[in-house]
């Protein structure tokens, strides 16, 4: 099945809109994606009629241009005759919104119109779901735009059963900074599932992550999403719920999808090289950190600091994490505070995390920096910034990053978030390095260059 036109249409139907309810979820569609958005946006109800001022077609055979993408929002038990009437009428894919399948005990119903699909190689996303979204190209989130919070474009791209979660997600990548390519709730999947998109978004220029949040699977698919994963030449995470009974049973009850062994699914996972998240914070600091590194570090740690107590729980994060902070020889040692200003030269602690003390300037950090990268036993080095000390300057980020480049080994900073610091984070992001507000979270963003080992 082809699935650009889900992804990059030039037009959309939207069909289910109402004449007399502005707020049906259809109507919210239409007119976010007509007035927003550059594609050409048609209206389907069998009514027919008008909507402000924009024709409604009865049915997408009466459209007068063969249609790219459906988005189709009726009740259930009109989906199947809709979905014959886009594949007679030629429409390229689709998105089922509608809830009142396999999630609530209506499995024919959702069995049926899966059957037309697979039989017509009609691609859709869902039922009972969110669909799709596409930065600047395509939305067909059934939330009000003035509700929405939405990541700027980037390379992550976010799949998910859960169309809450998703959303989530999404607001936390805007918090972050973090870019996404794509966005999908993909619901019941009855007829696209993870496999479909992992094997598309693997080929897909725009995309150099792959973030997937799992409910369960239908029978060997968990095992051949693994085994898909661990071919996809660009880092896959996930993040599994289901792990406790309970949790098994609000799956079922969810999406209709069996949560499956998960101690089993979990080893594998681990066994073939592809990143697992705990949570969501987890997954949130694995696509950022990966989403500018895509690659492998055997997870060997240098930290520089400002501040010894920030150091001393750096050190506590890598070691629960499997992270290593190896000790810098004295010779190493000496030569650092040899390059440091006179004023600390004497005060700084000098090892492994390199303390720098509230009264050091950008030059030692910089020159710190270029110690640390140089040295055989680190692989990334890890800063914690502390922007209110009064020696350094907001150019920092961008002159660290420099020192990163130049060694070919990657950094990560942990600066707080709040406006009065956004140009110094700037300085590190505009430069592609990752930024946590927090230090568990930075040390998590190395753990997932660790994580991601090649098989």
């Amino acid at each position: 099945m082809d699935l650009d036109p889900l992804f990059a249409p030039g037009n959309m139907a939207v069909i289910g809109v109402s004449s007399g309810n502005d707020r049906h979820p259809a109507n919210v569609i239409f007119f976010k994606n007509h007035l927003r958005y550059p594609l050409d946006v048609y209206a389907v109800n069998p009514k027919g009629g008008m909507l402000h001022g924009e024709k409604i077609y009865k049915q997408v055979s009466e459209i007068p241009e063969k249609v790219d993408l459906a988005v189709i929002a009726v009740r259930a038990e009109m989906a199947p005759d809709v979905i014959s009437d886009c594949i007679r009428s030629g429409v390229r894919s689709g998105v089922v919104i509608s809830g009142g399948f396999a999630e609530v005990g209506n499995i024919d119903l959702q069995d049926r119109i899966a059957a037309l699909a697979q039989e017509a190689s009609f691609p859709f996303i869902g039922p009972n779901c969110l669909g799709i979204y596409v930065p600047r190209r395509v939305d067909s989130f059934f939330l009000p735009i003035e509700r929405m919070v939405k990541p700027e474009p980037g390379n992550v791209a976010l799949v998910s059963q859960s169309g809450g979660i998703l959303v989530d997600l999404m607001i936390k990548f805007a918090e972050e900074r973090i870019g996404l390519s794509r966005a999908v709730s993909i619901g019941n999947k009855a007829v696209l599932n993870e496999l479909d998109l992992l094997d598309y978004f693997a080929q897909d220029p725009m995309t150099q992550v792959l973030a997937f949040y799992i409910e369960g699977f239908g029978k060997d698919e968990g095992r051949r999403f693994v085994l898909d994963a661990r071919k996809c030449p660009k880092p896959v995470i996930v993040l599994k719920s289901g792990k406790s009974p309970a949790g098994k049973k609000a799956v079922s009850s969810h999406t209709a999808s069996l949560a499956g062994d998960y101690q089993s699914f979990s080893a594998a996972l681990a066994q073939h090289g592809v990143v697992e998240a705990e949570n969501e914070l987890e997954l949130v600091s694995f696509c950022e950190s990966l989403g500018a590194y895509q690659r492998f570090i055997d997870g060997r740690i240098g930290i520089i600091t400002g501040s010894g107590g920030h150091g001393a729980i750096a050190v506590d994060a890598c070691s629960k994490r499997g992270l290593t902070v190896p000790a810098v020889s004295i010779s190493d040692q000496d030569q650092i505070r040899e390059i440091l200003s006179e004023n600390i030269q004497h005060i700084a602690s000098i090892n492994n995390p390199v303390d720098l003390t509230g009264s050091g300037v950008d030059e030692d950090f910089v020159a710190t920096a270029q110690k640390l990268f140089a040295l055989n036993e680190i692989d990334c080095v890890i800063v914690l910034l502390l922007p209110y000390l009064p020696g350094i300057t907001s150019d920092i980020g961008s002159k660290l990053s420099s020192v990163s480049r130049q060694s070919g080994k990657p950094l990560v900073a942990y600066v707080p978030h709040v406006d009065k610091y956004d140009m110094l984070i700037e300085g590190f992001e505009l430069n592609g390095v990752p930024v946590s507000p927090s230090i568990e979270g930075a040390v998590l963003m190395a753990t997932a260059l660790r994580r991601n080992k090649p098989c």
